[in-house]
């Protein structure tokens, strides 16, 4: 039996809310070995969970029985503008797509089974074991660049993904095959931790990992580098000269839903969060993933290189009680006395 055409569901992708949309084959991803290396060599630094299923992320068929055909979808966010508070990345700013993303797949997978009853679709956001970018190139969504986001020449990286894998043979989408970043080395230049090197992340390096991942103390030969992003970071996707406005990307609107919703978040606010607070700010967003503890740390880190601003003691008076409060974690504690530090020396250096 001939495969079928993939038009009708890239059409039903798209018609739902998706950017982007393609299928590729089931086939194990060509850049296991790759990524087995990246694990090897400690590239994933607090991202432990990235050891576990490592054989689901070569045999993507072993995640849903009978499997042919793999789905994929992106959508598309658009970045911050947000001036005067702590920084959070532009993709964590609306709902949360993890939840979003996964309600839209389900639709879709309830839409097909309706129309291929003995079908089996599974769909996938982010939490399912799937090398998804490399699946995302394949099925002719964009290609992996450097800084290791995936790239749409006219949408640029702003994107989310997610999978729907299916026991229907669906003929594959063309791949592009033309590589995005040729001589430019924008991202891997602008990244504050050298975290970057050509289509390879150092995890313990990135802002992003040590922000949202890292559950303990951040190391303070970072904390510079990290300047103002409470949360993420989004430094090698603005420089990215595919991320620049153009004809077709003003064209390509982002989804309604990933829209800021956070607003302003001050600093010393964070500092001063209880769990309701918190709650209240950031609920229904990815910020969620990091824990009030971890949004604590992180906003002493900020705080503390805020010297030669306005209301510096206001603002080491919140890091002092932090520091000084029992009941803190050591992480916490550690970055207020780190922030205190750099602040006195500021204060010095100016009287």
């Amino acid at each position: 039996m001939a495969p079928h055409a993939a038009h009708t569901f890239v059409q039903d992708c798209l018609e739902a809310g998706f950017a982007l949309a393609g299928v590729t084959s089931i086939d194990p991803p060509e850049r296991a070995p790759i990524f087995e290396q990246w694990l090897e060599d400690g590239m994933h630094g607090a991202m432990q969970w990235m050891e576990r299923h490592r054989d689901l992320r070569h045999q993507p068929a072993d995640l849903l029985e009978d499997a042919r055909s793999i789905i994929c979808v992106a959508t598309r966010y658009a970045p911050a503008d947000v001036k005067g508070g702590a920084a959070v990345a532009s993709y964590a700013r609306g709902d949360d797509y993890h939840k979003v993303m996964k309600k839209q797949l389900h639709a879709l997978c309830d839409q097909w089974r309706g129309a291929f009853p003995d079908a089996q679709f599974r769909a996938c956001v982010d939490t399912a074991p799937l090398l998804e970018r490399e699946l995302a190139e394949r099925a002719g969504l964009g290609r992996v660049g450097k800084n290791t986001m995936l790239i749409d020449p006219g949408a640029g990286s702003w994107l989310l993904l997610g999978e729907v894998l299916t026991t229907l043979d669906i003929a594959p989408t063309p791949a592009d095959h033309d590589d995005p970043c040729a001589s430019c080395t924008r991202c891997i230049d602008a990244c504050p931790t050298e975290a970057l090197s050509p289509w390879r992340l150092d995890a313990r390096r990135c802002i992003s990992a040590m922000t949202i991942e890292q559950r303990s103390e951040i190391d303070v030969q970072w904390h510079d580098a990290i300047g103002e992003w409470l949360f993420g970071c989004d430094i090698c996707q603005d420089v990215c000269p595919h991320n620049q406005l153009t004809e077709r990307s003003a064209a390509l609107p982002s989804a309604p839903w990933t829209r800021d919703r956070l607003g302003l978040v001050p600093v010393l606010d964070v500092l001063e969060w209880t769990p309701q607070r918190r709650e209240a700010k950031i609920a229904g967003t990815a910020v969620t993933r990091a824990t009030l503890d971890m949004m604590r740390r992180n906003a002493c880190i900020v705080a503390g290189g805020m010297a030669g601003h306005a209301d510096l003691d206001s603002i080491r008076s919140v890091l002092e009680a932090i520091a000084n409060a029992a009941d803190e974690p050591e992480m916490v504690r550690d970055a207020a006395r780190e922030a205190i530090r750099r602040l006195d020396a500021s204060l010095r250096s100016e009287s």
